[in-house]
């Protein structure tokens, strides 16, 4: 699986409000093994949007949670852009949604916030703590919330245990070398794409130096490649520190 993170909101964008979403996704996923794969923070903007949907529509392996947008006023997209890229099919009414906004807001539910409950066909229900406002699901793998963190974060920390809380366990071996990228980009082209690379350079004291990670779910494997990493270092009499 790759998990996308997608945070819809101008407000973010020009300052008036800080994101609280990155953080909280990240760490709700590390709680079961799991990374983030891509995460984009855009405008209330329709093209961009769709565009941004569509791209991760064509990864198989996706899994997308995405904050905002899902309110009655007028930029308030996502729900019709999610039904023109994940159904293609016209948005229709949930009945069940429908029903909670008539019995919370009575007469004030009408004309605008009735129209939350216009959904893309086949979506699931995604209950919110706070006002029982739902966000909304597709396939279980595409997952609409609110960009109201303390409604938002329980929705999804609720959706990460009950569908993604098994994971193979991740193995991560780190190393900070006493020299430069150069030394070792051999040895690195020769990583199979089992085992993660991440490799930071950075200079202290004006000195050149490399933090080497190599992460992978094959413990052997991945203490067999960083030992060849050790090796090399030993060979070229450059010293190292584990972290």
């Amino acid at each position: 699986m790759k998990f996308y993170l997608v945070i819809i909101g101008t407000e973010i964008l020009n300052g008036r409000r800080e994101d609280k979403h990155f953080k909280f996704v990240q760490e709700e996923l590390a709680k079961y093994g799991h990374e983030l794969f891509a995460s984009f923070t855009i405008k209330d903007d329709n093209e961009l949007i769709t565009r941004t949907y569509k791209m991760i529509q064509q990864d198989k392996e996706a899994v997308m949670f995405s904050f905002g947008g899902i309110g009655s006023t007028p930029d308030d997209l996502t729900r019709q852009i999610a039904a023109d890229v994940f159904t293609n099919a016209p948005i229709v009414t949930h009945e069940k949604f429908k029903q909670d906004i008539i019995e919370r807001f009575k007469k004030a539910a009408y004309p605008h916030r009735i129209h939350m409950a216009d959904l893309p066909q086949g979506a699931e229900l995604l209950f919110n703590p706070v006002n029982n406002m739902s966000g909304f699901s597709l396939e279980n793998r595409y997952f609409f919330v609110p960009g109201f963190p303390s409604m938002s974060h329980p929705m999804i920390s609720d959706v990460i245990k009950k569908h993604f809380s098994h994971a193979e366990k991740k193995h991560r071996l780190t190393l900070l070398a006493d020299t430069s990228e150069e030394s070792l980009i051999s040895l690195m082209q020769q990583l199979p794409s089992s085992i993660e690379l991440s490799s930071l350079p950075m200079f202290i004291n004006e000195k050149p130096k490399v933090e080497l990670s190599l992460s992978g779910t094959d413990k052997k494997e991945l203490e067999h490649y960083f030992q060849l990493f050790k090796d090399e270092l030993k060979k070229q009499n450059i010293s190292y520190n584990l972290n």
